[in-house]
């Protein structure tokens, strides 16, 4: 195992890792360091966990979309993805409301 002082948004964290995983552990880092740093500059969602989980979901929607026909989204469309996609924003903006108002 090697260990691994990362920035992700800005914040540095130190990641364990197998040698033979860094390449790959450093990419999946700078493709979510630019996932969420775009939505921070769109300066529509505020908080870090929150911008974190945005970023997340918008993840595994990409990942879900290219799964193989047989997969879990097999009977599933786009498009009710999306729509639950949206209802979960729903969900964390309104659970997550009362926390920005101490803020």
């Amino acid at each position: 195992m090697i260990q691994l002082n990362v920035s992700i948004m800005g914040q540095a964290y130190k990641l364990a890792c197998k040698e033979d995983e860094e390449q790959a552990l450093r990419e999946a880092i700078a493709y979510l360091d630019e996932k969420m740093c775009a939505i921070r500059d769109a300066g529509k969602i505020k908080g870090t966990d929150r911008i974190a989980v945005t970023a997340a979901l918008g993840i595994t929607a990409e990942l879900l979309s290219t799964k193989v026909p047989d997969g879990p989204l097999s009977e599933m469309s786009m498009a009710e993805v999306k729509q639950r996609i949206t209802a979960m924003h729903a969900v964390l903006d309104t659970a997550l409301a009362p926390q920005e108002k101490l803020f």
